[in-house]
């Protein structure tokens, strides 16, 4: 444990930010998941709402610094590929 008050300061803001970007990371996971299943299930019209919503999700997060910009366009990038597969 550290002696210094800034290194205790530094430990306790540390661990609020990962709690945080943790939250905010398996948001992202469960909206990806929702899209990809409705697109599993060939639900056109489900997954285009799921997909509005992961990529809302997925700007949010990033827009917070979770995600670096090229992370978020790669994975909306592949959500709506998916998603305009369905034929």
């Amino acid at each position: 444990m550290a002696n210094i008050k800034s290194a205790k300061k530094r430990i306790l803001v540390n661990k609020t930010k990962a709690a945080r970007n943790k939250s905010i990371r398996s948001a992202v996971k469960t909206s990806i998941k929702k899209v990809e299943t409705a697109v599993a299930n060939k639900d056109k019209e489900a997954a285009q709402v799921a997909l509005t919503d992961a990529i809302s999700t997925i700007s949010k997060a990033t827009s917070k610094g979770v995600y670096h910009k090229n992370n978020c366009a790669r994975k909306v990038s592949r959500l709506t590929k998916a998603v305009n597969s369905i034929g």
